[in-house]
């Protein structure tokens, strides 16, 4: 009943789609054209791993709806965004990753506060729910209030998140594990929280990310 009552408000009170300005009519988050504009795929990314086998999923280059999207998602307050890239996301993760469970990024408690949810943590509570895999957000926490990686570059930002996050491995069942961000830059930020999963006895990482 929920569901189509906001079904019907969205008909009735049409929106801007994030990804390209036009009328959002039924779908939540993003338009249809949107949606088949994304095209997600499995790839590889060599500072996330060497080997030539994909390991991460991603909609390609920050840019366009993908871009648009991200920004709409993290810093308009426009949640069903993740609702649409999770599904699409989840398409293109291939059955051989065997995944067992879902972490996201996280904010800090005060950032995360601020904003009032955690981006990377809608779009891997979406991943999970198609994927049919536990989502597993405290099995990382930032333990440091950082600054924020878009205003740095390069080395700046690897120094910027060392030791800025804990992890809890208990909340994972042995496997491989998909991390989750909206945007990969420099790979710094899924770098760290790799490590300090890997320093609780977690060996094996795949990713997944709107953009990159």
């Amino acid at each position: 009943m929920r569901d189509r009552l906001e079904q019907l408000l969205r008909l009735a009170l049409p929106r801007a789609c994030p990804g390209c300005g036009g009328q959002l009519g039924a779908e939540a988050g993003l338009c249809r054209a949107c949606r088949a504009a994304l095209r997600p795929r499995a790839e590889r990314h060599s500072v996330l791993c060497p080997t030539p086998t994909p390991h991460l999923v991603s909609f390609g280059r920050y840019q366009g709806p993908a871009r648009r999207a991200v920004r709409a998602l993290k810093y308009g307050q426009a949640r069903e965004v993740a609702g649409a890239l999770g599904p699409l996301l989840a398409s293109a993760v291939p059955a051989d990753w065997q995944v067992v469970g879902v972490v996201p990024v996280p904010l800090h408690p005060s950032r995360e506060r601020e904003r009032g949810y955690n981006q990377a943590g809608l779009l891997a509570a979406a991943l999970a729910d198609v994927l049919e895999v536990p989502y597993a957000p405290a099995a990382l926490r930032r333990i440091q209030r950082t600054r924020q990686q878009a205003k740095l570059s390069g080395e700046d930002r690897r120094q910027n998140v060392a030791g800025a996050f804990a992890a809890d491995a208990s909340q994972l069942s042995e496997g491989a594990v998909l991390l989750v961000d909206d945007v990969l830059t420099t790979g710094s930020t899924l770098l760290a929280c790799r490590a300090a999963l890997q320093a609780q006895g977690v060996e094996q990482f795949y990713y997944a990310v709107a953009a990159h």
